[in-house]
């Protein structure tokens, strides 16, 4: 029988299963949305329960969608939204507050102590992180420090504390397994780079209680089984890791240098840099890209908070388009951008600026400007600010870039994925399906319970692929790109 693994890929916006073949082709799948909620300016919060509950029903769903579910389903993988932020009851299970997301912004202020009381240099060489609030521990302190009683039962080990890898753990096991893989713990700002446990030092910074983290454990290997009460029989779950992580392996970018940009909600740019953490002078983030085998194989990483995100607000604020298609019809109907820059700092900018402060800038506007022109200028948005990121990394890590992996939703714009060959000035490769994250979490999941051998084993799996080449002229690609960095620098 053709073995299959069944992938969970919970997301920002939206929980999805996808059950794949040992080929690595997908056999069914299916989603559900959630909601998120914005009780004041910059919080972001999600339901902890209804994240469990619309991911478990995808996976029900997408199981019943094929035969001899019992014999077939090898293993699970898991893969999901990073950083947010998840607090529950130890003896119930029940959440004990709303999830804080990634993109919350409420701890700022604890940042800003941190920095002033002079953590940040620390900070960033213990975890590889910058001190910013977009990672999990100055959003754990906020909610230990500002929600009555929640510190107290911290201290008493009522509670725990998970990332969202965790909090399913622990529903799929029935509260058995309460652990993390090292790709998620490594963005929580507790966990030690080098040892790849949790830092002693972090949580006396943080005020954080040892007794409520969850196990560090690799990436690639056995972390539990489900209860049989889930699906009607227990499946084992050997592979976890968080979503850019996961992209990464499912380029299979194996080796020092490899790249891949994933353009969603955001742009997440992850480069391998092999078995040694390179830490950045130029604002990107160290992390660890996975573990596997008793090795830890560590990554680079540059961060846009803003690029599909954007196209709700040309659709829904400015009424500017009705979808995405129109953006590339429209887009595709002038030359050039006509000087019209976008710089996209809704919530600040990330890498390498980390600006706090930026605010989105609409630039260059005249008379003649059109539609067509702020349309182009969204797309090429992303594109510069994924230069941005990329020649830092190249500076930082020494590696000269053949190609650049790419996946998400938004790379389904060829003019997008052309502008962005020709600025880098290097072939973007983009795969016939472009599930790279989810696929990653199978094909981890799947050597996780030996239906591989070995990384060769995976290497020339997939369909075909689309080849951007680059074709901008030198003097083009520098006027355009100096043009770009002119307003960035006004605005940061």
């Amino acid at each position: 029988m053709n073995k299959k693994i069944l992938a969970l890929d919970q997301g920002t916006t939206s929980s999805r299963a996808i059950i794949f073949d040992k080929q690595g082709r997908k056999v069914s799948s299916s989603s559900n949305d959630f909601p998120q909620y914005t009780p004041r300016e910059s919080w972001v919060e999600h339901d902890a329960w209804e994240i469990w509950e619309s991911q478990i029903t995808a996976a029900r769903n997408a199981l019943a969608e094929i035969s001899d579910v019992k014999e077939s389903i090898a293993a699970i993988g898991i893969t999901n939204q990073r950083e947010t932020t998840i607090l529950w009851d130890k003896s119930s299970g029940k959440p004990v507050c709303r999830a804080v997301v990634w993109q919350c912004r409420r701890s700022t202020a604890i940042c800003e102590t941190l920095r002033n009381d002079g953590y940040e240099e620390l900070i960033q060489k213990t975890t590889g992180l910058k001190l910013d609030p977009y990672f999990s521990g100055t959003k754990l302190k906020w909610l230990l420090d500002e929600t009555p009683g929640l510190r107290e039962k911290a201290e008493s080990g009522e509670i725990l504390f998970g990332t969202v890898d965790s909090w399913l753990l622990w529903n799929l096991t029935g509260g058995k397994v309460h652990a993390t893989d090292i790709s998620n713990a490594s963005r929580t700002m507790l966990m030690n780079l080098e040892t790849g446990q949790w830092d002693d030092e972090m949580l006396r910074i943080l005020d954080i209680p040892r007794k409520i983290l969850p196990e560090i454990r690799p990436s690639v290997g056995y972390f539990g089984e489900t209860d049989p009460s889930i699906f009607g029989f227990s499946i084992p779950i050997t592979g976890i890791a968080g979503d850019q992580h996961a992209a990464l392996f499912g380029h299979r970018a194996f080796e020092a240098g490899d790249v891949k940009n994933t353009y969603g909600t955001g742009c997440f740019m992850l480069m391998n840099v092999g078995d040694k953490p390179v830490y950045s002078s130029g604002g990107l983030l160290s992390t660890v890209a996975w573990g596997m085998d008793g090795k830890r194989t560590y990554a680079l990483e540059g961060s846009v908070f803003m690029a599909g995100a954007l196209l709700n607000w040309l659709i829904d604020n400015l009424g500017l388009v009705k979808n995405a298609k129109e953006i590339d019809r429209l887009a595709e109907e002038v030359e050039d951008n006509g000087g019209v820059y976008l710089v996209p700092a809704y919530q600040g900018l990330g890498t390498p600026w980390w600006s706090t402060r930026a605010r989105g800038t609409l630039s260059g506007l005249t008379r003649a400007s059109t539609k067509a022109h702020v349309c182009r200028a969204y797309l090429e948005s992303i594109a510069y600010r994924s230069k941005d990121i990329i020649d830092v990394m190249i500076a930082d890590s020494g590696h000269k870039l053949k190609h650049m992996n790419v996946d998400g939703g938004v790379t389904n714009s060829d003019i997008l994925m052309k502008f962005q060959a020709g600025l880098l000035n290097i072939p973007v490769i983009r795969p016939s399906s472009v599930e790279a994250t989810v696929l990653g979490a199978a094909l981890m999941a799947g050597l996780g319970a030996g239906l591989w051998d070995s990384l060769d084993d995976i290497k020339g799996m997939g369909g075909n692929e689309t080849v951007f080449k680059p074709d901008m002229k030198a003097d083009k690609r520098d006027k355009l790109y100096s043009g770009w960095l002119e307003i960035v620098r006004k605005i940061v």
